[in-house]
C-alpha cells in the first residue's frame, strides 16, 4: 500500500501547484516535501512529475495516482460523514450537472447554505460523460443527467423536463423569419460543450424533414464558448444562433438582445438524478434533492 502521507504531499503539490507553497500548507520543510515525491515515485516505479528548474507538469503516470489519491481521500469523507450523526444539515453534498443546470441551481442551493451553513453543496459542471465518471468514481454523490444510462450501477430518478430554446440575435432578421435550412445557414451557429445534444434534441421533433435531417456539421460555426454564461454573448452580438436550455436566458445580463424563435408546441428534455445505486443516502441529501426539485418545478 502507499504511503498515505506521501499521496497527501503529492495531491497538495498538484493542486498548489508549487513546492514552498505545498511545504507552508503542510507545515513541512521543502525539502521535505522533495523527499516525499520521490520516495512516492520510487514505491510506483515511474515519475509522477517533470522538472524544469523551478517549475514542474504532472506525468501520465502522476496523473493516474494523483486520481487513486483523490478517490482515497474521498472515501475517507464518506467513512467519517457515516459515523457521525445523520443531521439532514451538516456535511458536504457533491452535485455534478450541465454548466446550464449549475446556473439555474447554484442560487438555490446558496439560498439553502446560507440557512444552514454546515450544510455545504459543492456543484461542478460538467459533459454527461463526465457526470456519470464522477459518481462511479465517488468524485460526486449526485449527478443530473438528461438520458438515463443503461448501466446498472446507476440508481436514477426523474426530476421533470426543462424547455430547450433556438436563441437567435434580437434584431436579426432571421427571428422574424420562418426558420429555414438556409436561413440557419446563413447565420451561422455558436457552439458550446452540450451543443451536438441539444442540436439533434432539437431539430429532431420538426415535422419538416429538412429541419429534422439538420446535423450540426451541416451549418457553419461562427463561434464556441465552453463557459456557460458567455454562450448568448456572440448571439446578442447578432453573430449566429444557438440552442439552450431555456434557464441560460433568464440569467442572462442582455437578455433583451436575444430572442427566443417561437414554436407552437415547446420542445423539452427530460432530467434525471443520478447516484451510485445501493449507496445509503444520508439525510442531508434528501435535503439537496429537495431544493433540486423545487428548482427545477418552478422553471417547467
Amino acid at each position: 500500500m502507499l504511503n498515505p502521507i506521501w499521496l497527501k504531499t503529492f495531491t497538495t503539490l498538484i493542486d498548489t501547484g508549487h513546492f514552498t507553497k505545498t511545504a507552508d500548507k503542510l507545515f513541512m520543510t521543502q525539502p521535505g516535501v522533495t523527499q516525499h515525491i520521490k520516495k512516492l515515485e520510487e514505491a510506483c516505479g515511474y515519475l509522477l512529475i517533470k522538472r524544469d528548474k523551478k517549475s514542474f507538469s504532472i506525468t501520465e503516470q502522476g496523473s493516474a495516482v494523483y486520481d487513486y489519491a483523490k478517490r482515497l481521500e474521498k472515501s475517507e469523507q464518506h467513512l467519517l460523514a457515516s459515523l457521525g450523526e445523520d443531521d439532514p444539515y451538516v456535511g458536504a453534498v457533491s452535485l455534478s450537472c450541465s454548466g446550464s443546470m449549475a446556473l439555474m441551481l447554484y442560487p438555490a442551493l446558496l439560498e439553502l447554505q446560507s440557512h444552514y451553513p454546515k450544510l455545504i453543496p459543492q456543484v461542478e459542471a460538467a459533459p454527461e460523460h463526465k457526470i456519470l465518471n464522477d459518481i462511479l468514481d465517488d468524485r460526486a454523490d449526485l449527478g443530473i443527467v438528461t438520458r438515463v444510462p443503461n448501466d446498472a450501477r446507476f440508481h436514477s430518478e426523474k426530476l421533470g423536463h426543462e424547455p430547450l430554446c433556438l436563441m437567435l440575435p434580437a434584431k436579426h432578421p432571421a427571428s422574424k423569419q420562418p426558420l429555414s435550412v438556409d436561413t440557419l445557414k446563413q447565420l451561422g451557429f455558436i457552439r458550446h460543450p452540450d451543443a451536438a445534444h441539444y442540436f439533434a434534441l432539437y431539430f429532431s421533433q420538426f415535422d419538416d424533414p429538412d429541419l429534422a435531417s439538420l446535423a450540426m456539421n451541416d451549418v457553419p460555426m461562427t463561434g464556441y464558448v465552453n463557459q456557460i454564461a458567455q454562450i448568448l454573448l456572440p448571439v446578442s452580438k447578432g453573430l449566429g444562433f444557438t440552442i439552450l436550455p431555456k434557464s441560460t436566458l433568464e440569467s442572462f445580463t442582455h437578455r433583451e438582445q436575444v430572442t427566443v424563435y417561437p414554436l407552437p408546441s415547446s420542445i423539452t428534455e427530460s432530467l434525471y438524478l443520478l447516484s451510485k445505486k445501493n449507496r445509503d443516502w444520508p439525510a442531508r441529501f434528501k435535503t439537496v434533492k429537495e431544493t433540486i426539485e423545487d428548482s427545477i418545478a418552478k422553471r417547467e
